[in-house]
């Protein structure tokens, strides 16, 4: 294969790559067996939304009582097995409490089983609960992100790689294996800071913008940004996605009114422990409204947002994170059946309108 994977497998501008990203939310009522039952859902969701024509499935990794999924990769494996066409990533890895070699063989790996179908995406990620659990010190939050996707980026060009940092032993003309027949893409995903975009361009990586609050119009200037600095590098254009939370049912009123209460609990919970105040219903309206940073209606509502940001931001992936605190199962699955079977066809739709 060559030195780096290319990366017209994930979408372009002309035709975006759309698809859904997930946390295996977890109900807090204190059942047993919570976090066992909720993996199996999210590889139902996933199946599901392989059938009704979605591009991309990301799971992201957490290790905390809320979320289920600590270990995206196995519960990918296990969509695998049970899809052929959807593509399997996160949303994201957290790649400074990790080791990069080890993320590059399971991804690897995942890529040989699923013929061809992973990513990956790179991130420090929301939450720092690893930091501590693998045993890393909080202080070197930014260097340990730094370090580790500069190793990553190394072994993208599947070689034997000489390498040498501060938190590890230096690596000395290893080769990693398995390799891949076509290389394994990996984006980078970052918040909104411009350090961020910049360290993406500079390792030629596709970037992710998490828009989870305010207006996705507000990060036009993070896309120029990357774009100016890949130019500036000397690397060609590369794709640029966007995760954004969101929910779909047959009306707007619908779609709001299933997801608010889980919205807020979730919200003010977290709120708690990072001092916002409580979250309310203007929030909810504001987030949920023409130009916020939420999804939420019917396929008409939702797609015409989506193709709106699409066209706004230049973007060649769209991931909606449809899964929020303790929203049924059910609705869950109607969610990603409507979104797979009524909003991508009217995003393509309005796209190609244009």
């Amino acid at each position: 294969m060559s030195d780096r994977p290319t990366y017209d497998r994930l979408g372009t501008r002309e035709h975006p790559s759309l698809g859904l990203d997930t946390f295996g939310d977890v109900p807090l009522d204190g059942a047993p067996g919570n976090h066992a039952e909720t993996l199996r859902e999210v590889v139902a969701e996933a199946v599901l939304a392989d059938r009704v024509g979605v591009d991309y499935i990301g799971l992201g990794e957490h290790h905390r009582a809320d979320y289920a999924i600590t270990a995206p990769e196995v519960v990918l494996a296990a969509i695998a097995g049970q899809t052929s066409r959807i593509r399997l990533g996160t949303g994201v890895t957290v790649l400074s409490s990790d080791d990069p070699i080890r993320v590059y063989e399971k991804f690897a790996t995942l890529d040989a089983v699923s013929n061809g179908r992973a990513e990956v995406q790179l991130g420090r990620g929301s939450f720092i609960e690893s930091f501590s659990l693998f045993g890393y010190d909080l202080a070197d939050y930014d260097r340990l992100y730094a370090e580790k996707l500069d190793l990553f980026a190394a072994l993208q060009a599947e070689k034997p790689v000489s390498w040498q940092g501060t938190f590890r032993t230096p690596v000395e003309d290893k080769q990693v294996y398995p390799t891949t027949a076509a290389g394994l893409p990996a984006w980078v995903a970052v918040g909104g800071t411009p350090e961020s975009v910049v360290r993406a361009a500079e390792y030629a990586m596709p970037l992710v913008l998490a828009v989870i609050g305010g207006s996705p119009a507000g990060f036009v200037q993070f896309a120029d940004l990357y774009r100016r600095a890949l130019k500036e590098f000397g690397h060609p254009e590369l794709p640029i996605g966007m995760h954004s939370p969101g929910h779909v049912a047959a009306t707007d009123e619908q779609a709001r009114e299933e997801l608010y209460p889980h919205q807020a609990e979730l919200y003010t919970r977290l709120g708690r422990e990072r001092g916002w105040g409580p979250y309310s219903q203007i929030a909810f309206n504001q987030a949920a409204g023409p130009q916020g940073a939420m999804f939420v209606g019917s396929p008409d509502t939702v797609a015409a947002k989506i193709a709106w940001s699409v066209r706004t931001l230049g973007l060649s992936r769209f991931q909606l994170k449809y899964s929020v605190g303790a929203l049924p199962h059910e609705q869950r699955m109607e969610s990603v059946r409507l979104y797979g079977e009524e909003v991508i066809p009217r995003v393509r739709r309005l796209l190609a309108a244009d």
